[in-house]
């Protein structure tokens, strides 16, 4: 019974100490204040600046402008966290930083939820239904500043890297491909294909006598062609002319 017991009484042991450890170290850890993930909110302190400022008030206009830049900080922000919440989480299993560091992310975190609740309210009081578009346009916003940005630095940049790597060559000025001279029908486009193309369509081309055969745009003859020519006589008929060594050679049959 008694080595029974003795585990037992040792187990007991061990879980309540660790569990008055979690309880102490909790108790500690409430009342601590962690350094603060990012440092200051200057865009909210000038809208509530802007805001209280009574004699004279603050125009409409001026207070929409601020709070649109206090929207764009924001948006700047939860893209921080974001970025830096999976690299850091990574890191604390790891063992590369300590518990301050991720519950001050932590905080940033609550902090960051409240301050985009208040500056839905805040825009929702000029316009009804502003709050849901307001860090919409502050995400715009914020794109099409960093696009000046770089289109601003793009001389500066230009002029250190000339300096770094030296001038760009001058450029050289290639001759023009001349044109190829091609015989037979002028291009298609050109003022005479026209004409060129009717003259060959009637059986001859310019410059060219009746009798003259039309020459392809080749420049090659067709073959003649070997067969008997067809003569028509005054009476309307057509009689065929043969070679004289052929009617020779009949003539000298009939004699036969």
């Amino acid at each position: 019974m008694a080595s029974v017991l003795v585990p037992v009484l040792y187990v007991g042991v061990v879980v309540s100490s660790l569990l008055l450890f979690s309880h102490f170290y909790r108790k500690r850890n409430a009342g601590k204040i962690y350094e603060p993930y990012f440092s200051s909110h200057p865009e909210r302190d000038v809208y509530v600046s802007l805001l209280q400022k009574t004699d004279p008030p603050t125009n409409e206009a001026l207070l929409k402008a601020a709070l649109v830049r206090r929207a764009m900080t924001d948006v700047s922000r939860v893209v921080k966290l974001r970025e830096d919440k999976p690299a850091l989480q990574n890191l604390l299993q790891k063992g590369s930083v300590g518990d301050d560091l991720w519950n001050s992310l932590l905080q940033a975190e609550k902090e960051l939820e409240a301050e985009i609740l208040e500056v839905v309210a805040e825009a929702n009081t000029f316009v009804e239904g502003w709050g849901t578009i307001i860090f919409q346009s502050a995400g715009e916003m914020i794109a099409n500043e960093k696009m000046r940005s770089v289109y601003e630095e793009t001389a500066a940049s230009r002029a250190t890297k000339e300096q770094k790597y030296g001038k760009v060559g001058t450029k050289i000025d290639l001759p023009l491909p001349q044109s190829m001279v091609m015989t037979g029908l002028p291009p298609p486009g050109h003022p005479a294909h026209a004409a060129a193309l009717a003259a060959a369509a009637a059986g001859s081309v310019p410059g060219s006598g009746p009798g003259t055969p039309v020459k392809p745009p080749n420049g090659l003859m067709p073959p003649r062609s070997t067969k008997p020519e067809s003569v028509a006589s005054s009476d309307g008929e057509s009689h065929d002319t043969t070679s004289p060594s052929k009617s020779s050679k009949k003539k000298g049959k009939k004699r036969k």
